[in-house]
């Protein structure tokens, strides 16, 4: 039997790999299939917000992530802890920057200087994990290198998948209506 979490993660794999191929021109389908992931993960919010500082407090703000991913002077406990903070550091970023670029909006800030901010710390994270090339992390180790290549088509493609769950939700929604409206 299927769950709501397998269909769910389903329908993230199908529409990702759709809007990639058909907006990006990425046929990647490693690639599309830990984007989809992303997407499933990130539908529960202690994932989303993983990283904690050392009260326990969800870290929210990129920048005090990327403080903290540093093993000399932030405080990650060794180099391995440093590649797991990253890891969920460009996830964190393609997220936010795909799925609601307008939270980066800021009144106080140049217009768009947080967004790209959020995007270089994507890129760079990424790029960090694939450097941890060896051993357990060498099969891995393309898939990030060419998410950080691919970051900014990355984003967009994102962008265009919310896009296409929005225009799901609202023909959804007027389905529901006309439903109801010849039920009463």
């Amino acid at each position: 039997m299927f769950s709501e979490t397998q269909s769910l993660r389903q329908l993230f794999h199908k529409v990702v790999a759709d809007c990639y191929s058909r907006y990006t021109g990425l046929r990647d389908a490693e690639l599309t299939s830990y984007v989809a992931d992303i997407l499933s993960d990130f539908a529960d919010l202690d994932r989303l917000y993983g990283m904690r500082d050392e009260q326990g407090t969800p870290l929210e703000e990129v920048s005090r992530m990327l403080e903290a991913s540093d093993p000399v002077y932030g405080t990650a406990p060794s180099f391995i802890a440093e590649r797991t903070m990253r890891k969920h550091i460009g996830d964190y970023s393609l997220f936010h920057a795909g799925m609601y670029p307008e939270i980066f909006r800021s009144q106080d800030r140049h217009e768009g200087e947080l967004y790209q901010e959020i995007v270089q710390a994507g890129r760079s994270s990424y790029y960090v994990v694939s450097q941890f090339n060896v051993f357990e992390y060498a099969a891995e180790a393309e898939l990030f290198e060419r998410l950080a290549e691919n970051f900014e088509l990355c984003v967009y493609g994102l962008n265009k998948v919310r896009c296409e769950f929005d225009r799901l939700c609202l023909r959804s929604g007027a389905e529901l209506a006309q439903f109801e409206e010849h039920a009463i």
